[in-house]
């Protein structure tokens, strides 16, 4: 079953820039902790919500906003999707992660088998 790892962080973009530089190491280890087990099945670094725009459409009318969609004090970074048995062991991977230590990291199970999902195959 695949589960996607969101991790989250309550800093700015100038603290979590100098806060990620300290973890890179603990993240490289980590992400080849992942390959080697053979549950890595893709992650993605994001850039800081300042760089953000958000994109709504209504009435037929684009509507851009600079920024996330909702302020709130954790900001989504990244995220790992993993493909593992079951719950239990997507909460153990994301327990390992080092953004557990300084945010929070949150488990949502994949959707498959989706009928737009047939347009990858």
């Amino acid at each position: 079953m695949k589960y996607a790892l969101l991790i989250y962080s309550p800093s700015r973009a100038g603290e979590y820039a100098e806060s990620a530089a300290d973890l890179m190491n603990p993240f490289i280890d980590y992400t080849r902790a992942l390959r080697d087990a053979g549950v890595l099945a893709g992650a993605e670094q994001l850039t800081h919500t300042d760089t953000a725009t958000s994109v709504r459409v209504r009435s037929g009318d684009r509507l851009l906003t600079d920024g996330p969609f909702m302020e709130t004090k954790e900001h989504l970074l990244g995220f790992f999707l993993i493909d593992v048995p079951g719950l239990d062991d997507a909460l153990e991977w994301a327990a390992r992660m080092p953004a557990a230590t300084f945010g929070t990291v949150e488990v949502r199970a994949v959707m498959t088998r989706q009928a737009w999902q047939a347009v990858l195959d």
